[in-house]
Formats: structure tokens, C-alpha cells, sequence
């Protein structure tokens, strides 16, 4: 496949993992990167600096292709703006393909950052939810565009456009390519996609459930089960808005948020402490867990290349299949 992603990155397939606290780890962004597909080493799992430089070369080892490091500049209960900024510098100084940014636009971290990056030859792709921040991320100098629809698992701009309105609107309008996020999980999506204008597809919950996700396998067999209106929008309140599947301690969110809880209230329910426990020992109730609504077209549990190759196998007989048609 060829697009202005796959050239920009040196990659053989537009598909990019997307950021996941304490899931897009060493093992698994090596093994998308080794697969074709661009791995991604989410920053926030790691505490200091020093464990984020050290988990770079620790992927290096595992690949010698190219991965990005995600990096969420949210409101954080241990993750300060300083964090995020020598994070930056790591991610330059190491030489990375890129990073994913959500939330906080890296100009108002400090335009040096963007310049910083740009020197390093390190690609900024900014996840927006709307054209007038999309179109601020290519004024401010990204490489490219993340159209993240209302499907997405994790947090969703609170506009609540779709992916398939968002995608063309912002291809339509930007310079830069722009890769479609939101209920992607197979070839049909990858050929939609790029039907839309999107020059390349990020997905995170299909890759939860793949061989190589270091996820216990409750996780798993708990997202097989479950359906694509098996998800709702919490920290609507607080304006953190999310998407997570559906379960006792997301009840519990939603009912206090009815209730006007504050965020003091509300944080010990969505602190990734409980995530970190849940993705450990497998209980399926104890922690929002962040995914999308392409869970409800999750049939099996595969190993990343399976997963890639069969998305791209898939798309070509999409393209195929739509071509036949107009003949």
C-alpha cells in the first residue's frame, strides 16, 4: 500500500496502533512495527523520564522499524506539564518516528517543542475532534492529522462528530493527510477510510485483543463478548469526556456524575490505578476500561501480523468489490 503515511514513516501499511495507558508497551509496538503497521510507546505509562528513554530502547531492540510515542497532555493526577515537555526532549534526543499528541496542542507547551521535533526529524501527528483544531495543528506546523470520531474508545472531542463525517470534512479542508480513528477494526474500515480521503487508519481496541497484548485474558474474552452499544460517554461533568465499556464501576461514575459528584468524588472511580489492577488480574468491573465501539466487531483474538495482513487482504477486496461495480 502506498499513501502519504506510509511514505512519510517508511512504514509498508497505513495502520497505526494508538496510545493505550499501560498496554502500548515495548512488546506490543514492536510487534505491530515488525508486522508493517506503526507500533506506539504510550509515554504516560511510565513514571520518570528515565523509564520512558529506557522503554524506547527497549522497543529498539525488540525492531528496527519505526514507532511513535504517544504522548496525552490531559489534566493528569501524576503527570505534570513538565513531564510532558522532557518527554519531548527524550522523544527527540532518542531519535523516535514520531509521537502522537492528544489533548493540549504542543504549541501551547511551547512553540521551541514544535521546533524541537522539526529539528529532530521526529513527525507530529496531532488527534483532533473538529476542523478548527485541526486546522490550528496545521498552521502550528504537525506533520498530520488524527480524525478522531465520536466512536473512539478513550476520550472523543465532546462535538460528538462521527468518523464518517469527520474524515472527509477534514481531508477536504487540510493540506496535511489525515489518518480516520474511530470504529476502525478491519479491512472494510481500512477501505472506507481511505475511501473518505483518510490516507491511513489508527485503531487501539482491536489491538487489546491481539496475541501479543500484555492484557489478562479475561480482558479479552470480555471484549469478544460484547457488542458495539456495549460502550457510553462517562466524565461528561468534569469535561474529560471518554468512552468505556460498560460495567459495575462505570455505573457507579455515571450515577455520581447524575448526582453532581466533583472530580475530588469522582477520582478515585477513574484513577489508572484501577486499570493497572484490572489488566493485571482480569476483573472486568473494577476499572473503566477505555474502548471503542468497534468492539462489537471483535469475533477472535489473533496475533498482530494475522490481524494486519487480514485487514489488508480485506481491503483490497473491498476495492475490488467496489470497483466491479461501476463496470
Amino acid at each position: 500500500m502506498k499513501t502519504r503515511i506510509t511514505e512519510m514513516f517508511g512504514i509498508e501499511y497505513p495502520i497505526i496502533c494508538g496510545s493505550m495507558y499501560l498496554l502500548s508497551e515495548p512488546i506490543l509496538t514492536a510487534a505491530i512495527s515488525n508486522a508493517g503497521g506503526m507500533g506506539n510507546l504510550t509515554a504516560g505509562n511510565y513514571k520518570t523520564t528515565d523509564e520512558l528513554r529506557e522503554a524506547i530502547r527497549k522497543t529498539k531492540e525488540l525492531t528496527d522499524r519505526p514507532f511513535i510515542v504517544g504522548i496525552t497532555i490531559l489534566p493528569s493526577f501524576h503527570v505534570t506539564m513538565d513531564d510532558h515537555r522532557n518527554n519531548l526532549k527524550v522523544c527527540a534526543e532518542e531519535g523516535v518516528a514520531g509521537i502522537e499528541v492528544s489533548g493540549t496542542p504542543l504549541s501551547k507547551v511551547g512553540v521551541e517543542y514544535i521546533e524541537m521535533l522539526k529539528k529532530a526529524d521526529v513527525k507530529m501527528i496531532h488527534k483532533v475532534g473538529s476542523l478548527r483544531h485541526a486546522l490550528h495543528a496545521e498552521k502550528a506546523g504537525y506533520d498530520a492529522i488524527y480524525a478522531a470520531g465520536i466512536e473512539e474508545g478513550g476520550h472523543p472531542l465532546n462535538d460528538d462528530v462521527t468518523t464518517m463525517v469527520l474524515t472527509p470534512k477534514l481531508a477536504e479542508k487540510l493540506k496535511i493527510p489525515v489518518v480516520a480513528v474511530g470504529g476502525i477494526t478491519d479491512g472494510k474500515s481500512l477501505s472506507a477510510a481511505l475511501s473518505l480521503g483518510a490516507e491511513g487508519v489508527m485503531m487501539a481496541t482491536r489491538f487489546v485483543a491481539s496475541e501479543e497484548c500484555q492484557v489478562h485474558k479475561n480482558i479479552k474474552r470480555e471484549m469478544i463478548d460484547r457488542q458495539e452499544n456495549d460502550t457510553t460517554l462517562i466524565c461528561k461533568s468534569i469535561g474529560l469526556q471518554g468512552r468505556a465499556i460498560k460495567n459495575k464501576i462505570v455505573d457507579e461514575i455515571l450515577e455520581a456524575e447524575s448526582r453532581g459528584a466533583s472530580l475530588q468524588e469522582l477520582a478515585p472511580m477513574i484513577t489508572g490505578k484501577r486499570c493497572e489492577e484490572a489488566w493485571v488480574n482480569g476483573d472486568t468491573d473494577i476499572a473503566p476500561m477505555m474502548m471503542g465501539q468497534s468492539i462489537g466487531r471483535i469475533y477472535d483474538i489473533k496475533p498482530v501480523k494475522q490481524i494486519l495482513e487480514d485487514m489488508v487482504s480485506e481491503a483490497k477486496e473491498q476495492v475490488e468489490k467496489m470497483s466491479s461495480i461501476f463496470n
